[in-house]
C-alpha cells in the first residue's frame, strides 16, 4: 500500500526508516520530510494544516494509511478530517488529543477516573497562579496548558523560580499555549516513559524508555524537548508496567470511550515512580522524540501491521509487538544556543563514518544548502546505537558522536547515566 507520513523531525526519520522496511509498504511519502527521511520516502510539499490539501493528496495517490508523527496536526484535528473521508489514519481525534493539547483537560480526566497523579490547580491569570503557588509552596511544577514544544514545563525548586515561570507563561512567552496554566504538586521519584497502542478498545503495551529532558550533564539547566533516551527503562519493571496499564492507561482509554472521545493511536505516558507506586505526570498523543528512535531500533514486528491495525480497529486480532532484548540509546546533537536561540546553518560532516562505527543516525533538524548538510533546528541529529547493556550501547553511541564533525553542535555526555550506575553497582 501507499503510505503518507506527516512530519519532519528525528521521530519521523525513525518512523520512515521502519515503515519502509514493511512488506506492506509499496510507496512511502513524507510531508515535508527532511534530508534523512528522503532516503526512505518521497518528500512532498504538503501543509498539514491544510486538511483539504492532505485529503486530496491521499485520494490522488491512493494512500492506504496516514501516520501522523507530531502532536500539532492531531490537536488541530487532521485525523478527524481523514477518518471522516474514509482514509485510515494512525493518531487520535482532536477531542482525544486534548490529552496532550491541554494539561488541565488531562488532570481533570484523571480526577474523574481516579487515576493516580499529583494534586493540581488550573489557573487563568497571574494573580490566581501566584495564590496557588503560595498554597503549594516549593518545590512545585508549573505547566503552560497548551502545546509548547516540550518547553512549557518548569520544575521549580524555589519560590523565586516558580514565580518567574508564572511571569513567563502569563507574559506571553508561549503565546496561546500560556493562556492558562496548571500548578501541580511536586512528585518525588524517578521518571520513566511507557508507551501503549490502542484502537479505542484493545490496549497493548508497546515499550518503555527513559528520556533526559534537561539540557546539561547531570540533569542541569532548562528543560528541552529531550537530549537523549534509552530503551528499555529497566527501572520500569514488568510489575510496575502492569500497574501503569491497569491503574492509568486502561482507565484513561475507557474513560475517553465512555465520554464519546475514543482514543486510537499511541499513548505516551510520562510516569513518576514514587514510593507509593507509579503516578501520571503527563500524557502525549504521539510517539516520543527521542524515545521513538530507541524503541524502533529494538522493534522486531512489522510497524505498518501494528499501526494499520490501530487505524482499522482490529488491534486485538494481531500479535502484540515484539522487541529485541538489547538496549538502544540515542544521543541528541543539538545546535549551540539550544533550547533558547539555536544557531542555524552549521555544517555537518561524518555521518557515514558514524554509521560505519555501528550507529544509526536519524536526522532531526537538518537541511541541504548547496548540496551540503547543515543544521536547521535546535535538535539536529539523533545518534543511536544498541548493545547488550546500557553501558555498551552508550559507548557505541558516543563513539559515533565523536566521528561526526559538527562544530556548531553540542551534546550531553551522560545519556543513560542512571542505568549505567546501576549496572556498575
Amino acid at each position: 500500500m501507499n503510505i503518507l507520513l506527516i512530519g519532519s523531525g528525528g521521530r519521523e526519520h525513525a518512523l520512515a526508516w521502519k515503515l519502509a522496511q514493511s512488506r506492506l509498504c509499496t510507496k512511502l511519502f513524507a510531508a515535508p520530510g527532511n534530508p534523512g527521511i528522503a532516503a526512505h520516502a518521497e518528500p512532498v510539499a504538503l501543509d498539514s494544516a491544510d486538511h483539504q490539501a492532505v485529503l486530496t493528496f491521499c485520494e490522488e495517490r491512493s494512500i492506504g494509511l496516514v501516520v501522523v508523527g507530531p502532536e500539532a496536526p492531531l490537536v488541530d484535528g487532521l485525523a478527524d478530517t481523514l477518518r471522516g473521508a474514509g482514509v485510515p489514519v494512525f493518531g487520535p481525534s482532536k477531542a482525544a488529543a486534548q490529552l496532550e493539547g491541554s494539561k488541565g483537560f488531562t488532570k481533570d480526566l484523571c480526577a474523574r477516573a481516579g487515576i493516580p497523579t499529583g494534586g493540581y490547580e488550573r489557573v487563568t491569570g497571574e494573580a490566581a497562579a501566584m495564590a496557588a503557588l503560595a498554597r503549594f509552596g516549593a518545590p512545585v511544577v508549573i505547566k503552560a496548558d497548551g502545546l509548547a514544544a516540550g518547553k512549557g514545563v518548569t520544575v521549580a525548586m524555589t519560590m523565586a523560580e516558580a514565580e518567574n515561570a508564572v511571569l513567563e507563561i502569563f507574559g506571553g512567552r508561549f503565546g496561546a499555549a500560556g493562556a492558562e496554566a496548571v500548578i501541580e504538586e511536586f512528585l518525588e521519584g524517578e521518571e520513566a516513559s511507557f508507551f501503549a497502542l490502542t484502537d479505542g478498545h484493545t490496549v497493548v503495551p508497546f515499550a518503555s524508555a527513559q528520556d533526559h529532558k534537561r539540557v546539561g550533564d547531570g540533569d542541569t539547566g532548562p528543560n528541552t524537548g529531550g537530549m537523549g533516551a534509552y530503551s528499555p527503562a529497566r527501572v520500569l519493571t514488568p510489575a510496575l508496567q502492569g500497574e501503569a496499564m491497569s491503574r492509568i492507561i486502561v482507565p484513561t482509554v475507557q474513560t475517553l470511550a465512555r465520554e464519546g472521545m475514543p482514543y486510537s493511536g499511541v499513548l505516551f505516558l510520562g510516569l513518576m515512580l514514587t514510593r507509593t507506586g507509579p503516578q501520571m505526570i503527563e500524557y502525549n498523543c504521539r510517539f516520543g522524540d527521542p524515545e521513538c528512535q530507541v524503541m524502533l531500533l529494538r522493534l522486531e514486528s512489522d510497524l505498518v501491521e501494528l499501526l494499520l491495525a490501530c487505524a482499522e480497529n482490529r488491534l486485538g486480532a494481531i500479535d502484540p509487538p515484539r522487541f529485541s532484548d538489547e538496549t538502544a540509546l540515542t544521543v541528541v546533537m543539538a545546535a549551540k544556543g539550544y533550547p533558547d536561540a539555536p544557531a542555524k546553518g552549521g555544517a555537518i560532516r561524518g555521518i557515514e563514518a558514524a554509521e560505519q562505527a555501528g550507529a544509526k543516525v536519524f536526522h532531526a533538524g537538518t537541511a541541504l544548502a548547496k548540496g551540503a548538510l547543515v543544521a536547521n533546528g535546535g535538535r539536529v541529529l539523533n545518534v543511536t546505537a544498541s548493545g547488550a547493556t546500557v553501558s555498551e550501547a552508550q559507548a557505541r553511541a558516543y563513539a559515533a558522536v565523536d566521528a561526526i564533525d559538527f562544530a556548531d553542535g553540542f551534546c550531553r555526555r551522560d545519556i543513560g547515566w542512571r542505568e549505567v550506575a546501576r549496572e556498575q553497582a
